[in-house]
Order: C-alpha cells, then sequence, then structure tokens
C-alpha cells in the first residue's frame, strides 16, 4: 500500500464511513482543499463556497452553459430584454418556493441584491456590480426591472451571480441559508463536515444523487487516496502528481489566474522599477511540469485567453534577474527603500502545491535583491489582506487566485483595477476611463477597449506580477459520472453528478 493510501485510510476512517453510507443511500461524498469558514449564499463566488452553495443551495435567475455552446440559459428568469440603453426586464419562472415553503417572486430577487450592498456583511458579489449604479424593482411578483447608471449589454449575464434567498433574511451572514436550489443544509460540523439533502418539493427536474456529504482535506495525495480507496466520490481538485490514474482522472479548462496583488500606495512598490524587477525575478516557465502542472500558461492579464479582448500582442515577463538587480539598485540609490522587509501573504489550500508555489517564488525574488518573506494563512484571515480596507502595517504581497469563467472581463477588471475596486492596488484615470467605456460597449469596440487596457496594465502601469494561467485536475471515482468542466474550480453541481 502506498504511503498516501496508508495515511488517508489512517486518518480518515471515520469519513470512510460516513461516505459508505451516503454512497448506499444515493449519496456521494465530495472531498474540497479547504474548509468552509461561510456558508452564506452571497458569498457563493468565493469557489471553495461556491461547490457547495452555487445551484445546490441557492439558485441564480440565469446561468452560463459551461457544457455545451447554449450562452445564457433560464434558471429562476424564464426569459428577458432590453427595454432601453441602460434598463432590463427579467421575467420571472412562476410556481417556485423555497425550501422553507416560501413562494418566491421579484421582492426576494430585490431583496437579495440589496443584501449585497449591506454595510451590515462583506457579500463577495457585490464586487461584481461595483461601479454601474443598479436599482432593482419588482413590477409585480413575477417581472423585475434593472436598471444601470450606464449602459451594461451583458447584464443577462451578470445576473448569474446573484444568488436569490428570501425577502426575510437578514442583512448580517447567516449560518442556515434557505434557497430554492434541489438541495438544503442539513448538517454543518465544522471541522468535519457539511451534508446537502435532497429537497422533495424542488420545482424543477429532480436530481439523482440524494445527498452530497463535504469533508475537508489540505493534502492533495490524502484526497486523491480517499476516492482511490472509495472514502469519497470526487475530489475535485487534485495536483498534478496525483493525477496519474486515467480512469479516475480528469483535466479540465481551469478559469483561475495565479497573480500577486501589488499596492501600488506602500513604498517600496510605490516606484515603477520595483515592479518591473519584481516581474523580472520570477522564473514562471520553471513551474511548468514541475510544481504546476503541463498545461499551465504564464499570464499576461488576469483573465485566461478565452476571454473576449484578450491581447495575444503583449508578452510576458522575461526571467531577468540580473536586470532585476539593477533596477532595484537605481531605485535604492534614489531613496526607494527597497531593502525593506516584505511580506508575501498567501492563502493555504487555494491551489494544489501553493505552499510550494509561493516559497519558490520568494526564494527567487529573495536571489534578485529583495528582502521577502512568506506568510500562508486561512482563507479568512486571507480576506483582510486582499479586500480594502488593506491591512497596511508592512509593505506585503498578496498571492490570490483569480477566478473568470463567464468570458467577460467586466467581471474581473473594476473590482481588480479601477481606483474604487474592492481588491484594486491601483489608482489610474486611464485605467478608470477604459473601464467605464469598455464595460457600456459592445462587439468590436468591447474587444478593442479590453484588449488596450490588457497592454496598459501590463505594459505601462506594471499593475501587479501576472503569474499562471491554470489547468485543473479531478479525480472522480467509480461508481459515479461527472465530468468537469471550466465553472468546476468554483461550482460543483449535485444535480450533474450521475450514478452507475
Amino acid at each position: 500500500m502506498s504511503y498516501s493510501k496508508f495515511l488517508a485510510g489512517a486518518l480518515l476512517a471515520s469519513t470512510a464511513l460516513v461516505g459508505a453510507a451516503q454512497a448506499q443511500e444515493g449519496g456521494v461524498t465530495v472531498v474540497l482543499s479547504e474548509e468552509l469558514d461561510l456558508i452564506d449564499p452571497c458569498m457563493a463566488t468565493r469557489s471553495n463556497i461556491g461547490r457547495v452553495v452555487l445551484q445546490n443551495i441557492s439558485e441564480t435567475l440565469t446561468e452560463l452553459d459551461v457544457r455545451g455552446d447554449g450562452g445564457v440559459m433560464p434558471r429562476l428568469a424564464t426569459d428577458w430584454e432590453q427595454t432601453d440603453d441602460t434598463t432590463w426586464r427579467f421575467n420571472l419562472r412562476e410556481g417556485v418556493t423555497f425550501s422553507d415553503g416560501s413562494a418566491f417572486d421579484a421582492g426576494d430577487v430585490v431583496h437579495s441584491f440589496e443584501r449585497t450592498q449591506s454595510d451590515e456583511n462583506s457579500c463577495e458579489i457585490s464586487r461584481y456590480y461595483e461601479g454601474m449604479g443598479v436599482t432593482m424593482t419588482a413590477v409585480d411578483d413575477s417581472t423585475l426591472e434593472v436598471s444601470t447608471d450606464d449602459p451594461q449589454p451583458i447584464m443577462p449575464l451578470l445576473m448569474s451571480l446573484l444568488t436569490v434567498v428570501p425577502s426575510e433574511t437578514g442583512m448580517e451572514f447567516t449560518r442556515e441559508p434557505v434557497g430554492t436550489g434541489p438541495y438544503v443544509l442539513s448538517e454543518w460540523n465544522p471541522g468535519q463536515n457539511i451534508l446537502l439533502e435532497r429537497r422533495d418539493d424542488y420545482w424543477g427536474e429532480m436530481p439523482e444523487v440524494t445527498s452530497g456529504n463535504y469533508v475537508f482535506r489540505s493534502d492533495a495525495a490524502v484526497r486523491a487516496a480517499m476516492v482511490e480507496t472509495g472514502e469519497a466520490d470526487i475530489a475535485p481538485s487534485i495536483s498534478a502528481l496525483e493525477a496519474t490514474d486515467p480512469d479516475m482522472d480528469k483535466s479540465y479548462p481551469n478559469s483561475e489566474t495565479v497573480y500577486l496583488r501589488i499596492d501600488h500606495s506602500v513604498a517600496p512598490f510605490d516606484d515603477k522599477r520595483v515592479r518591473e524587477a519584481l516581474n523580472l525575478a520570477i522564473d514562471r516557465e520553471a513551474f511548468v511540469g514541475t510544481i504546476l502542472a503541463d498545461g499551465t500558461e504564464p499570464a499576461t492579464a488576469i483573465v485566461p485567453p478565452t476571454t473576449i479582448g484578450w491581447n495575444s500582442e503583449v508578452e510576458q515577463w522575461p526571467y531577468d534577474p540580473e536586470r532585476a538587480q539593477e533596477l532595484l539598485d537605481e531605485a535604492g540609490a534614489d531613496g526607494v527603500p527597497v531593502d525593506a522587509e516584505v511580506t508575501l501573504v498567501g492563502r493555504t489550500g487555494n491551489f494544489p502545491n501553493a505552499t510550494e508555489t509561493y516559497e519558490a517564488i520568494v526564494g527567487m525574488l529573495n536571489e534578485a535583491g529583495f528582502n521577502m518573506q512568506l506568510q500562508m494563512v486561512e482563507v479568512a484571515e486571507h480576506e483582510q489582506y486582499y479586500s480594502k480596507p488593506y491591512v497596511q502595517d508592512r509593505p506585503i504581497l498578496v498571492g490570490a487566485q483569480h477566478d473568470n469563467s463567464r468570458g467577460d472581463p467586466v467581471f474581473s477588471m473594476f473590482f481588480k483595477y479601477d481606483s474604487e475596486g474592492r481588491q484594486s492596488g491601483i489608482s489610474d484615470e486611464r485605467v478608470d476611463d477604459l473601464i467605464d467605456q469598455a464595460s457600456a460597449a459592445t462587439g468590436d469596440e468591447r474587444k478593442a477597449l479590453w484588449s488596450e487596457l490588457f497592454a496598459y496594465l501590463h505594459d505601462e502601469v506594471i499593475s501587479d506580477a501576472l503569474l499562471f494561467h491554470m489547468v485543473g485536475f479531478a479525480r472522480v471515482g467509480e461508481n459515479v459520472e461527472y465530468e468537469p468542466t471550466i465553472a468546476t474550480n468554483s461550482q460543483l453541481q449535485l444535480a450533474e453528478i450521475g450514478l452507475k
């Protein structure tokens, strides 16, 4: 028996019993890389939460067809139309109820959106609507009107992000989510598992899977071994090193981009030469096929190459530690504190081999003349460094992974790069203007504006240290049928799993 199998068996005997019981009852066990700190629907755009909540407990008005070419598809909305440049009207599905028995209507959608904007929580969904001036109005129970300050031609796609909760849901975070989805939260045992059970009164087609039992293991080898030994049915994220069984392991086009977010307001990164040195000091190619999987691509934008407006003329930074050292010396001679201790804050379990990746990057940066240390933190602590107001007690680089599986930069650019963006480290008038123009444009003009912005951010602003477009690997057990997609890193619909 391999060490991984032995370790999994020794540590997870209780999980095996739970998983076996679930399988006997038509349920599945899913092993995730990190434990959930929240199960609030308005946090479902965070990957570890979305895999449990999105379209399982809570649904959206629309969803993107990631298994075909259907584009934006109806979910809680049946159809929609643009009534003028800044207004969309959505017709909602009738006869839908929440898991608490209450009826779904347009007022619930309005409340759900207003809840994401409340100061009583820090809902991640809100960041995707920042800067748009969105107003939602219930025309009647089955009709929703959405207006914006400026034209938003992809509003139907934007509505695939808003998870709907009942109007009675408080503005503060909830530990007992109520949704219209096919499953309900049955158990949440922190440190152990989360159990979802199928609803008998779901409005849509009844899923085959009766329950989903989620357990959490940070070690990719343990996750892979759990599926191999039958202790779990699906591990949606394993490392390339573990993806050795062609019968169980499936690769998928991951929509994640790993990068280092730089706060330009804090020395020494307020100096462009230091930001350039940072990029030149990292040998991106060295990671591909070693720490990270074959197929991983060095990044030149915060979104993957499948995104509209992708600029293929932007060249990745070469590996040139000697030039990096020269730039640091030049900046230091001008009084920039290039020898200041900088902390790279990474998120534990954010992607396979995350810790090893950041360790290697810190080593490269120190060899080029930086004074770096690494601090790996859990997801809840990571947020205080990642979103405003930032912790600024020392120079910090934030190692992060950003998901954009929806094909348009609008889901990334405002909150990542606008002066008012929640996770932006820059303040640049031209960037703000390009974001505004591109968000309101359509067709070729929209593509051209996004393309211009990508080049400006990378070459002129040097906004951050873009690292990798990732490749994902999932392990799927012999008792279930499941094909991962570009959305697998952000959601895992139990209704898409079949039983053998």
